[in-house]
């Protein structure tokens, strides 16, 4: 039977956070069954056995993070041995085959008086905020003092418990889920300080100070990502500003027909994406990207969707839009979105598209430029939808509305003429929002 190693679950992702186990050592674990809960670079997503037999070893523990092809665990027949050779992950060996030298600062610097402990650091001529915990030293510090499962430490974290003061009853006194509700519910607990996140990091510091906050899994892709789309990608970008009063007079009739509910209501983004993807069908050649010496022409219109999340930006797909009614890509879109908030999404969910649309309408957001997810083509920038004074028929001034998108391209693949009829198609579907209920 096999090792079971760290999939690849995104095209970027290199390494993984093993957030919690669903099997034990030594259940049964049938193909297709929930093994573990994996934490990417761009979600957190539940990952399936595709073996039959018992979970014999777990070779990395909950929180462990782990490199794309390492071991993690081992699936074998009843009764079978595991591999006799060292399972600890390499990011452990590596800690332990450090030189002797390097132990010796480790503990010299332990002997540190706690005044130079406590001292801000300086770095690069830049002084740093620590943030401390109740007890005194940084939260990170006394979070790692304590065993304590992921789950458990975000619930501790939700509900204010301080998990030094929390009795574990999990495996060498690991403090578990279960745990933190009993001390939550009895109220034995000491409360905790908010969680230390780079909003209460920034807080906390004081005048003419600066502190330097680590870059998430996310950040750091997203970072890479549009660094490699604006330096390689040559971008120019088209705007048109769209007569939204129909839009708004159409979402006033659906609202009067007794369409109200926050969950199904179809909204002015929802018609947006609808057109954007109608759209593409008209002027199929803006639905392509660029590949080397040629461009891929697709079949099908795979709409990305950027949604902002507390980490960065996720871009779900919603596969073959252009075979999908108004209805259903609303209904997808908000589906899409709730679990990218969550980080309960499939790899394929979000991977592939072959463009974007971005609405920071909802924001407050008149206009803006937004940079292409390469490969892909192009992007929508989604603005408000603002009052404005026109000139009606009669020569009279009215208010009216209207919505600022723009269009960022690859030159490469989309020409200005390309763009330019790309966007004339898309404002006629808006302002005849009737044509994208057929």
């Amino acid at each position: 039977m096999p090792e079971i190693q760290m999939p690849k679950l995104s095209d970027t992702m290199t390494e993984g956070t093993l957030v919690a186990w669903k099997k034990k050592k030594g259940d049964k674990v049938s193909a297709g069954d929930v093994l573990a809960e994996i934490e990417t670079d761009k979600a957190t997503m539940e990952w399936e056995s595709s073996e039959d037999g018992t979970l014999a070893e777990i070779y990395v523990e909950e929180g462990g993070k782990v490199n794309v092809g390492d071991r993690i665990a081992f699936i074998g027949e009843e009764g079978e041995k595991t591999p006799k050779e060292d399972a600890k992950p390499k990011e452990q060996k590596k800690e332990e085959e450090k030189p002797k030298e390097a132990k010796a600062e480790k503990k010299q610097e332990k002997a540190e008086p706690q005044k130079e402990k406590k001292e801000k650091t300086v770095e690069t001529g830049v002084s740093r905020a620590q943030p401390t915990s109740a007890s005194g030293g940084p939260p990170q510090l006394e979070e790692a003092r304590v065993k304590a499962s992921p789950v458990a430490r975000r619930i501790a974290a939700e509900l204010g418990i301080d998990l030094s003061s929390v009795k574990g009853t999990g495996p060498e006194g690991r403090v578990t889920e279960t745990d933190v509700r009993a001390a939550a519910k009895s109220k034995t607990a000491a409360p905790q300080k908010a969680p230390v996140t780079a909003k209460a990091l920034a807080a906390s510091i004081n005048a003419g100070e600066a502190a330097r906050i680590q870059l998430s899994g996310m950040r750091r892709i997203i970072a890479q990502r549009m660094a490699e789309s604006l330096g390689p990608v040559p971008h120019f970008y088209l705007s048109i500003d769209i007569d939204a009063g129909p839009l708004m007079a159409a979402r006033e009739e659906l609202k009067a027909a007794g369409e109200e509910s926050d969950t199904s209501k179809i909204t002015v983004n929802d018609f947006v994406l609808k057109a954007a993807v109608m759209a593409a069908v008209k002027v199929p050649r803006v639905n392509a990207s660029f590949d080397g010496d040629a461009f891929v022409q697709y079949a099908d219109v795979d709409l990305g969707i950027a949604v902002a999340i507390e980490d960065g930006l996720l871009t779900p797909v919603v596969r073959a839009a252009q075979t999908k009614s108004l209805r259903e890509i609303s209904a997808m879109a908000k589906d899409l979105a709730h679990r990218a908030r969550n980080k309960r999404m499939k790899p394929e969910e979000f991977q592939g598209g072959t463009f974007t649309v971005s609405n920071l309408g909802g924001m407050g957001i008149d206009s803006f430029s937004a940079v292409i997810n390469p490969p892909q083509g192009f992007i929508l920038a989604v603005g408000k939808v603002n009052k404005i004074p026109v000139i009606d028929d009669c020569d009279r001034i009215v208010v009216g509305h209207s919505m600022s998108i723009t269009m960022s391209c690859d030159h490469r693949v989309i020409d200005g003429a390309l763009g330019a009829d790309y966007l004339k198609e898309l404002r006629h579907l808006l302002e005849n929002p009737a044509l994208l209920l057929v």
